[in-house]
């Protein structure tokens, strides 16, 4: 009976078996990069899909030990968790169009009456005044030269100490019109470009939508999903998963840690905000909570989304100082939350200096914006515990 000799694996001679293993890790971390490169227009829907389908499957595994019928399991949590958000969106919608629709039916009244409180407020400090007058006209100079439908061209001769032309005067002109001003530029901009804003409100939907149906779907067959992964392993592009199945595995659990977080920062935000609602007097305390709630996970973008229903239904309940109160209020429950809040919470979770965890979030948000701030303390928590150190040193993330 004949036996088959294994043939020898055929290895490198020193040094070239070090500068071709060097050179395999290097073109695969390479490849991975280009290919995320290529994916940045996806990047929202790769995100939402991870954070929807992180939360699904917690909630699958918690049900283990009740329902042992793993796809009634996912059924279950899927149906509830869908019915969370639309629950939510439904009980929202109707009072923010309410308010809205109140706001833009008395909208000259409200920007008259901050305008007038902002301008007797500024007279208070000449000095301040006269600046705000200053670049007030100049702006106006600025819009007449590059709209000549406002009105003639005038020369900016301002900065001269002439007098203006008396085409550009008007009886108000020593008022202070900085409410005004700045509704009239999100209305110019909005205008110009209105198809832009129509592509980015149908992207975030369609993004929105996708994550929430590939989630399920990803949770669903998620078994089946690993073992095909784990499949790679004996193929030609084996060198590729060894290399790269665990680093990913184990970055996903540190983004998992950092939602984690990012929930209970939420959740004191939403106590803060709550309590501050409440001593204002201002009504829909739930629905101003749970919008807050929500925007909280919206890095930058969610503190003016979940603000700005609170301000108005401030100016429209109490006035124009119940408005600045308001604002106040926001900026100084945001200033705990950015300074102590995050550091605190982050460093806990993700078990980083606070220290180091204010300084990732300055950094990341000036270079990178929303996804430095998303992305920033995972990336770096993973690359110190994890990436750089041996495998016999990274600690287990849970």
């Amino acid at each position: 009976m004949s036996t088959v000799t294994p043939t020898p694996e055929k290895t490198l001679p020193p040094p070239w078996d070090l500068i071709f293993s060097l050179a395999t890790r290097a073109f695969v971390w390479i490849l991975l990069i280009a290919v995320l490169y290529l994916l940045r227009p996806f990047l929202l829907l790769i995100f939402l899909t991870f954070v929807f389908a992180y939360i699904q499957a917690h909630g699958v595994d918690g049900l283990a030990h009740r329902i042992k019928n793993r796809p009634l399991r996912v059924t279950i949590v899927g149906l509830v968790f869908l019915g969370t958000l639309f629950a939510t969106g439904f009980t929202l919608v109707p009072s923010i169009r309410q308010q809205t629709t109140e706001f833009i039916d008395k909208k000259d009244k409200y920007v008259s009456d901050a305008d007038k409180q902002l301008d007797e407020f500024a007279r208070r400090y000449p000095s301040l005044h006269g600046a705000l007058l200053k670049h007030q006209s100049l702006r106006a100079l600025d819009k007449r030269q590059m709209n000549p439908e406002i009105g003639p061209p005038v020369p900016p001769s301002l900065n001269g100490g002439a007098e203006a032309p008396a085409t550009a005067a008007k009886p108000d002109d020593n008022n202070l019109h900085i409410v005004r001003g700045l509704f009239e530029d999100a209305g110019e901009t909005l205008r110009q470009n209105p198809v832009e804003l129509g592509q980015s409100v149908l992207g975030y939907a369609s993004a929105f939508l996708l994550s929430l149906l590939f989630s399920f779907l990803i949770v669903l067959d998620l078994p089946k999903l690993k073992n095909g992964i784990r499949g790679l392993s004996s193929t030609k592009i084996g060198f590729i998963y060894d290399e790269v199945a665990d680093n990913i595995a184990g970055f996903g659990r540190v983004l998992g840690r950092a939602l984690e977080a990012q929930l209970f920062i939420a959740v004191c935000n939403t106590i803060l905000t709550a309590i501050g609602i409440w001593m204002m007097g201002l009504p829909n305390l739930l629905v101003l909570s749970t919008i807050v709630f929500f925007c909280s996970f919206i890095p930058v973008v969610g503190t003016f989304l979940s603000s700005t229903p609170i301000c108005l239904l401030a100016l429209q309940t109490g006035g124009v100082s119940t408005m600045v109160f308001a604002i106040v209020l926001i900026c100084i429950i945001h200033a705990l939350e950015t300074y102590v809040l995050n550091p605190q919470i982050y460093g806990h979770h993700m078990h980083m200096n606070p220290v180091l965890v204010l300084i990732v979030l300055t950094i990341g948000g000036k270079l990178f914006g929303v996804w430095g701030l998303l992305l920033g303390i995972p990336i770096v928590n993973y690359v110190f515990r994890h990436a750089i150190r041996r495998p016999g040193e990274r600690p287990v993330e849970t």
